[in-house]
């Protein structure tokens, strides 16, 4: 499998246990996947897409299989695999599962980088501008956030003029997607 892969160009890293994968994770940086027999001495396949997902791992997970195994296929199926294959394996059947999970890597990539850019705006938020922002998201109107804050109406417009320029959104709507983003929004309407 190793050569049929490095045949049709891709790069490929081969690991001689669950545990040496486990030690040598890949990196995310790139649309990678992880082609995994469900038996596996030691740690089983299903064992360890558990830890590695324990481990924070985003990379997709191929199983292949020499049983069609049911329980064993939809349990990797909910736990995240992106897909579950037979063997043997036609090349354009792996080479298309893999191209799958590559897309699908990406997409995942893609979603948590603007995910930590939203949230590194949100760092820069003054502890002042973040009650504001909380309290915006939340349904507050100025005059309510400046009675709630001890400050006036035109403060508190000054301090969310800034909040909407440092978090880049362009209408209370657009604050508010980012709010639900990261969380804030769901902890502001408990707090409200």
């Amino acid at each position: 499998m190793e050569r049929r892969l490095k045949h049709a160009g891709y790069e490929v890293a081969t690991y001689a246990s669950a545990l040496d994968l486990l030690v040598n994770l890949p990196a995310e940086s790139i649309p990678s996947c992880i082609l995994l027999d469900v038996r596996i001495p030691g740690l089983d396949g299903p064992a360890l897409q558990k830890r590695l997902g324990e481990l924070g791992s985003t990379l997709p997970i191929i199983f292949l299989t020499g049983y069609r195994d049911i329980p064993v296929t939809v349990q990797a199926i909910k736990a995240g695999a992106a897909d579950v294959l037979t063997k043997p394996i036609a090349s354009d059947d792996l080479i298309r599962a893999i191209e799958m999970a590559f897309a699908h890597h990406q997409r995942i990539r893609d979603v948590k980088d603007k995910l930590d850019s939203v949230r590194a705006r949100l760092g820069r938020l003054t502890p002042r501008e973040r009650q504001v922002f909380e309290l915006v998201v939340g349904g507050s109107t100025n005059k309510q956030i400046g009675r709630a804050l001890g400050a006036t109406e035109r403060t508190i417009k000054a301090h969310r003029h800034r909040v909407m320029e440092k978090m880049q959104a362009q209408s209370l709507p657009e604050l508010v997607s980012l709010a639900e983003r990261t969380g804030v929004a769901s902890a502001a309407g408990q707090t409200a």
